[in-house]
């Protein structure tokens, strides 16, 4: 018998999981926008995921903050039932300028789309309790559990709760870390853990996605 082969290292298998599923020209280009703009989308593992939750649920309503140029969005969309609606909320107009741009090439009925310009912490209040399937959530990390609490308020039993970006490059587990963003993203993950209406899951997904369901 010959030498075992080598093993895959932590890396190998990230990029193997994170290449499962491809993305099409139009989340190829969004991603090139997101690039010129500054800003980081959800990857493709987490897009993956999101499009899957979505079609699982047979999402009807979501809610989605921080809008981006899209790709988030476009892969929540894909994933809804074919008459659902995304709301999605953010503070740059550049970037949801982007985002219709994305929607639009993508054939993506303007009816579908809500994009609301403003913070979340001002709009969430104004939406319907217990009117939404998702919500998913990659934005300013100091407000996740903000958010967090928002969230549960708004989503039907059943429905799901979605946060992006959630082991912040692997601060969250390094105790020495104790900037803001990611004691508050210790403080998201403790909350939805210990809520006892929400069963939690934590995926290593890109830089870590928290799901958790609403139970009633």
């Amino acid at each position: 018998m010959g030498p075992e082969p080598a093993a895959v290292g932590a890396a190998e298998l990230s990029a193997y999981v994170e290449g499962f599923l491809g993305e099409d020209d139009v989340l190829a280009a969004a991603r090139a926008m997101a690039d010129q703009l500054g800003c980081a989308p959800v990857g493709v593992g987490g897009g993956a995921a999101l499009r899957f939750l979505a079609a699982a649920l047979r999402a009807r309503a979501v809610v989605e903050i921080g809008t981006g140029v899209g790709v988030s969005g476009l892969h929540l969309l894909r994933g809804m039932a074919p008459d659902g609606v995304l709301t999605s909320i953010d503070v740059e107009p550049e970037v949801q300028a982007a985002a219709k741009r994305t929607f639009r090439a993508a054939g993506i009925a303007p009816g579908r789309t809500r994009l609301i310009m403003g913070r979340a912490l001002d709009v969430l209040p104004r939406l319907s309790d217990g009117g939404y399937d998702l919500l998913f959530v990659d934005a300013a990390k100091t407000e996740y559990p903000a958010y967090a609490d928002h969230g549960v308020r708004l989503l039907r039993p059943g429905g799901v709760l979605a946060f992006d970006n959630v082991l912040w490059q692997g601060n969250v587990a390094n105790p020495a870390r104790r900037d803001a963003e990611t004691l508050a993203l210790r403080e998201l993950v403790r909350v939805v853990r210990e809520d006892d209406r929400l069963v939690p899951l934590l995926l290593p997904l890109g830089d870590g996605l928290l799901l958790a369901a609403k139970t009633g």
